[in-house]
């Protein structure tokens, strides 16, 4: 089958987004929030087994605090503390202080070159979106991307496929014309539960992580000055992965 468009999650994917970019936005949410709250690289480890901002705080206060989540006002509060961590969130990337990970805006570029289409399909918000491609790939990088699909335009959030499923229904192609990129379990699950073989680059977070189906499991997309390291997967002899080398494992 021949290869059309490419599918990225964003966050730990595209870039290190984690554990330098959204929890310390969270922490400074709770602060300005007056919450006692703080979440360290080993909580934050913990709350990433569910996606979605405002999922994680809820499960933080059903998991690990005394907060009462039926008391009234509560449901304004996770929005309110979700949108406070956004605007630290978007000043975080606006200062350049989160790279995009080994490989990516290469492989975005040849990509582009060749004439596949590129999407998005992530938990995160499009505000956020936005601001990552904005400054860490291009000042017109979110139209590099014919579709983004983010944030809570499907009710059911990763591991479920509901937002790959959007993603594909807004290119208008079926999954076997397609490849995803993932950094996480959960990701996989979602990308493989909506029929798309899928590239996965291992993080801090997720490298102790289980990736069975994944075509590839690699420490990143690599570099010619910098190859990946293959945990699992045939890259047929490349340290790093190319538009070729996705065209050929589209075609086996």
């Amino acid at each position: 089958m021949v290869l059309k468009a490419l599918l990225f999650d964003v966050d730990g994917t595209l870039a290190d987004t984690e554990r330098d970019g959204h929890r310390p936005a969270f922490n400074q949410a709770f602060k300005e929030y007056g919450l006692d709250w703080h979440w360290d690289e080993a909580m934050y480890g913990k709350l990433l087994t569910v996606t979605g901002g405002k999922e994680r705080i809820r499960y933080y206060v059903e998991c690990f605090c005394t907060q009462d989540e039926s008391q009234l006002g509560f449901d304004d509060m996770v929005s309110e503390l979700h949108r406070i961590k956004t605007r630290y969130y978007t000043a975080i990337l606006s200062e350049g202080r989160i790279p995009l990970r080994p490989g990516v805006k290469r492989l975005l570029q040849e990509a582009r070159t060749s004439g596949l289409r590129l999407a998005i399909a992530t938990t995160t918000t499009p505000e956020n979106v936005t601001a990552l491609l904005r400054h860490s790939l291009a000042e017109d990088a979110v139209g590099w991307f014919e579709v983004i699909a983010a944030g809570d335009v499907v009710p059911a959030k990763k591991p479920a496929p509901d937002i790959y499923q959007f993603a594909l229904r807004e290119l208008g192609l079926p999954p076997s014309e397609c490849l995803a990129f993932e950094d996480s379990e959960n990701g996989l699950k979602s990308s493989i539960g909506a029929g798309l073989r899928t590239v996965v680059t291992l993080n801090g977070y997720t490298d102790e992580q289980a990736f069975g189906g994944a075509l590839a499991v690699l420490s990143d997309l690599g570099e010619p000055h910098a190859p990946c390291h293959v945990l699992a997967g045939d890259t047929q002899g490349s340290g790093w992965v190319s538009v070729e080398l996705l065209q050929r494992w589209a075609e086996a």
